[in-house]
């Protein structure tokens, strides 16, 4: 994960600079700390596990049902396929295993959870969903009660490397009195304690630590929080559905519904069903997928063709670029970015004043479509990407008639496996082209790649005019860089904010490492035949107004 700008960061830290009267050589410090924070919710990506295997057969079988046809009721056996045999081997019991690959099966083809107290088969409603269009019932993402472990909420832990040292600095620095020593170690009284996490910043020996939930860490809108059986519980009034606690359950109990059941009907009856994919698909399926190639292996799958999102990237740039330039500073006191719809969403949800604010520009995804639309008005267009949010943003009233599907990287790969296409088996003469988008359109799907992209285009058209620029990734910063904005830290400003940490290659729906993922990006980029979009062929002939 590229380490953010130091600069924007210590813009951030200024007030507490001049609170505690430090040097920026320790606000530099403070940023580090940062950073580290940001990659613990990095730690599970990137790597097979038994909960990625789960996922990946579901989303196979489930593609693998809907390309056979036939009796759909036969989903009521999968679960012993992808569970086989008499013995658990990741949970206390086997019938437990299954049921809940049960509920992921229903997600997976958009049905809703079962009730827990009521007898329903898996394969209840499936007709249904089975039909060519887009099948959408709220919510988008989901906990699966039975899967969640009930970890337990944000507490301090002594742990056993305490060596019951005489100066107890835990102890002195504790606002509450929290901490006893007894038996000579340390000893924390949860029921005084105010979590600030003062004696875990001062003891010499690191042994006290912060333990969270994993899946409320990595939710940066402070949504979950506990039933009254102590699982996860998700507020959906503060919800953006990022997905960042699904990749970031160790148990794989939060699930996001998919659209592969419909998506795949729809190739199947007979319609040109064109693939719009995101700009970080690169190195997403493996180093044999080159881009080219996987253009390929998505009309193996019945695609009629694919476009770069790119493009819609490139389209998004100049327009908040002329947004910018028309009304900061005349008209508003800065701009923030658009095309993250977590992002969006978090600042109208949290700072509704600042709405405005929000270029108007749509985002790349539905430029594209639209585009592809105008050239191609009775096709189906499914956009595929790394972002689970992406599904909500297609289901607004305003966009659902450019985009009929939304699929992840992750779900893509499942109708690989259950199609068996492989990379390694298509010849040069079967690759197409994939090479409309510039280098500053591909850089969208990197944090801080936005914001150089639209500067770029300022760059361009006003030479003289200073530009300046602050970031952030992940919602927690996000918010935190909108409550300075809110309060006139960064009038002037362009902001772009990402909701996933690490930008779009981090999203949910992604399959490889983000420092992976962002190395290969950075390398398309820069093999792109134009860099600045406006060089982009498409910003003249698409014609398009903004509404």
């Amino acid at each position: 994960m590229r380490i953010p700008h130091e600069k924007t960061y210590i813009i951030l830290d200024k007030t507490l600079t001049k609170r505690y009267n430090k040097s920026i050589r320790i606000v530099k410090i403070r940023v580090l700390l940062r950073v580290k924070g940001e990659k613990l919710l990095m730690k599970m990506r990137g790597i097979y596990n038994s909960v990625t295997d789960i996922r990946r057969k579901v989303f196979t079988e489930v593609a693998r049902l809907a390309y056979e046809g036939g009796d759909y009721s036969r989903i009521d056996t999968l679960p012993y396929k992808i569970v086989p045999g008499k013995v658990a081997v990741y949970r206390e019991s086997i019938f437990l295993e299954r049921a809940i690959v049960e509920e992921r099966l229903r997600l997976a083809i958009g049905l809703p959870l079962r009730p827990i107290d009521q007898h329903e088969s898996v394969s209840d409603g499936i007709e249904e969903t089975a039909i060519a269009e887009k099948y959408y019932d709220p919510p988008l993402v989901n906990i699966i009660n039975f899967a969640c472990n009930a970890c337990p909420e944000t507490h301090y832990h002594v742990t056993d490397c305490c060596q019951g040292c005489l100066a107890h600095p835990c102890k002195e620095v504790c606002p509450k009195g929290a901490i006893e020593i007894v038996h000579g170690k340390s000893v924390i009284d949860q029921s005084k304690c105010i979590k600030c996490g003062r004696c875990q910043s001062v003891c010499p020996y690191n042994a006290i630590n912060k333990m969270e939930r994993p899946c409320a860490r990595a939710c940066g809108m402070d949504a979950i929080g506990s039933d009254e059986n102590g699982k996860a519980k998700i507020d959906y009034d503060k919800c953006v559905s990022c997905g960042m606690c699904l990749v970031n359950c160790p148990f794989g109990a939060i699930v996001d519904k998919g659209q592969i059941f419909q998506l795949i009907h729809a190739i199947k009856k007979g319609k040109k069903v064109i693939a719009l994919v995101a700009p970080a698909f690169v190195g997403q399926f493996g180093p044999k997928a080159s881009p080219e190639k996987l253009t390929a292996a998505m009309k193996k799958l019945g695609f009629d063709s694919v476009v770069e999102v790119a493009i819609g990237a490139d389209l998004c740039a100049v327009e908040e670029a002329k947004d910018f330039m028309r009304e900061v500073p005349e008209h508003q006191p800065f701009m923030a970015t658009s095309c993250c719809p977590s992002w969006s969403v978090m600042a109208k949800k949290l700072f509704p004043e600042l709405a405005p604010y929000i270029s108007m520009a749509m985002t790349p995804m539905v430029l594209t479509a639209r585009m592809v639309k105008k050239e191609n008005p009775d096709a189906c267009i499914a956009f595929i990407g790394p972002c689970a949010a992406k599904k909500l943003e297609a289901s607004r009233r305003s966009v659902r008639s450019d985009v009929d599907f939304v699929l992840t990287f992750e779900e893509l790969m499942g109708m690989f496996e259950a199609k068996n296409v492989k990379f390694e088996d298509i010849t040069d003469d079967e690759t197409v082209p994939l090479s409309d988008g510039t280098g500053d359109g591909r850089g969208f799907a990197v944090s801080g790649g936005v914001a150089k992209a639209v500067a770029d285009v300022i760059k361009r058209l006003d030479p003289d005019r200073e530009i300046k620029v602050a970031s952030a990734q992940g919602l927690k910063e996000c918010r935190k860089l909108l409550q300075l904005a809110k309060v006139g830290k960064y009038d002037g400003y362009l902001l772009e904010g990402m909701g996933c940490p690490g930008g779009c290659v981090a999203g949910a729906g992604t399959l490889q490492a983000v420092e992976k993922s962002t190395a290969l990006v950075n390398k398309y980029v820069k093999d792109a035949d134009k860099q600045n979009s406006l060089d982009s062929e498409y910003e003249i002939t698409l014609g398009f107004k903004r509404e």
